[in-house]
């Protein structure tokens, strides 16, 4: 699709939004994850140095740049979004009277069958290196920078499944069943932290996001307003915020540092929680003007188009930036010359960025034809046991993926065990299955 038939598709969609939609949720949507996108970009910093390729990330090179993981750090505003969206959808599912099955089987499909083809390239390109002779490390490496950004998909989905759930708690106890998540992430914290009973830190994925998340279905019944409040809350929290880095136990970097073994990401810790109420407060305080700036016909044109096309970019930037990457240790080791960190490096950036972004939105059309392919013909006859069969692999194998990458000690050095499990998860959701699975 050419980019002025995209402009006319989006200019279409944009026509028909209702009137009471909350534009602000799609904005917020859209620049979350081009932060991840542009923070991703910047971050990976290899160079070849007389012949040598050093895979290099600039958080550990450079660390004043921990600093700017407080702006690229978006995941709570994500989930925080995502909840405002699922809340919304929920309700209009139950007064439409679709089956949980088939409102979780949409969303399977939206947000992880484009996932599949990912996996499945990254299995070729593993065998391909192993064929070739790329050191397992390289491959290691590449494949788990190119799959971190599937973790969120993962997590995220799990709190998803659990909807029906969270939103009846948010509909009998109100801001309660937001507090009690918070409490418990404190708790999580503190036995991470200063007991050998670290395991229950883990819960914390669900405890920290899922309090984001139901932050949102407050945003979306109207319980978060009052600029002044929301500034307060911002304010506080983000003094809360450096309370707990600068002269806490935690790191100062919001995001995991490739060399630290203690991050504030695996499990999800208190100051993420502190930085996303911080980020609600500031970015509800704009929310008005914001949102007639959105009224405007172009405006909000280009933020559905952005949204249309943001899920595939997500999925595939960082492959696309392995791939140049790649490209250039091979044929153009030159190009790499910047040492990491350097006023010269930084002052290079914004063009790896933009080719970067060239070279993804040249093969965006492809992405979004595969998107587009395993996002169609919902059947409404599943089954809630095949869908959580399906979640299960699938959300299973993609946080492995993303925390280790493919390789392993099986065939052609991969760790086939769970590169499959994504794989065969997709199917089970994506086509049709026996009819032991439609029973009851």
């Amino acid at each position: 699709m050419s980019k002025l038939g995209m402009w006319e598709r989006a200019s279409k969609m944009a026509a028909q939004t209702p009137a009471d939609r909350n534009r602000y949720v799609d904005l917020l949507r859209a620049l979350s994850i081009s932060a991840v996108v542009l923070g991703h970009w910047i971050m990976a910093a290899p160079q070849v140095d007389n012949g040598v390729a050093k895979l290099h990330h600039l958080l550990d090179v450079q660390a004043m740049s921990h600093w700017l993981t407080w702006v690229f750090q978006v995941m709570p505003i994500f989930f925080f979004v995502g909840g405002f969206s699922n809340g919304v959808s929920w309700d209009g599912a139950q007064k439409k009277r679709l089956p949980y099955s088939s409102w979780i089987e949409a969303r399977m499909r939206r947000l992880l069958g484009p996932v599949v083809p990912l996996v499945v390239l990254w299995i070729g390109l593993g065998m391909l290196g192993w064929f070739t002779g790329i050191p397992a490390e390289n491959i290691r490496i590449g494949s788990q920078i190119a799959l971190v950004p599937v973790w969120f998909l993962a997590i995220y989905f799990i709190i998803v499944l659990l909807v029906p759930l969270t939103r009846k708690a948010w509909h009998r106890f109100g801001m309660l069943s937001v507090f009690v998540p918070i409490l418990l992430a404190v708790v999580g914290d503190y036995l991470f932290l200063y007991t050998s009973m670290q395991w229950f830190g883990w819960f914390n994925y669900f405890f920290v996001w899922g309090a984001v998340h139901q932050l949102g279905y407050a945003w979306q019944k109207g319980h978060l307003n009052g600029v002044l409040k929301l500034l307060m809350l911002g304010i506080f929290s983000l003094g809360v915020l450096i309370a707990f880095t600068v002269y806490g136990p935690y790191p100062i970097s919001l995001v995991g540092v490739p060399s630290q073994d203690f991050s504030n990401t695996t499990p999800p810790k208190l100051p993420l929680l502190a930085l996303g109420l911080a980020q609600i407060g500031f970015l509800l305080t704009i929310e008005g003007p914001v949102r007639r700036w959105l009224a405007r016909g172009r405006v909000w044109t280009a933020t559905v188009l952005l949204n249309g096309l943001i899920m595939p970019i997500f999925l595939w930037h960082s492959t696309v930036m392995m791939l140049v990457l790649g490209t250039c240790i091979w044929l153009f080791p030159n190009l790499l010359f910047a040492e990491p960190g350097t006023s010269l490096w930084w002052s290079l950036r914004p063009l790896w960025v933009l080719g970067f972004l060239t070279i993804l939105l040249t093969v965006l059309p492809l992405f979004l034809r595969l998107e587009k392919a395993l996002t169609a013909d919902i059947r409404h006859d599943t089954s809630t046991l095949r869908l959580f069969l399906a979640a299960l692999l699938m959300c299973g194998g993609l946080a492995v993926l993303a925390g280790t990458g493919i390789t392993g000690n099986g065939a052609f050095g991969l760790n086939w065990y769970f590169c499959l499990m994504p794989v065969l998860g997709g199917f089970i959701a994506l086509f049709r299955t026996p009819k032991f699975f439609h029973r009851g």
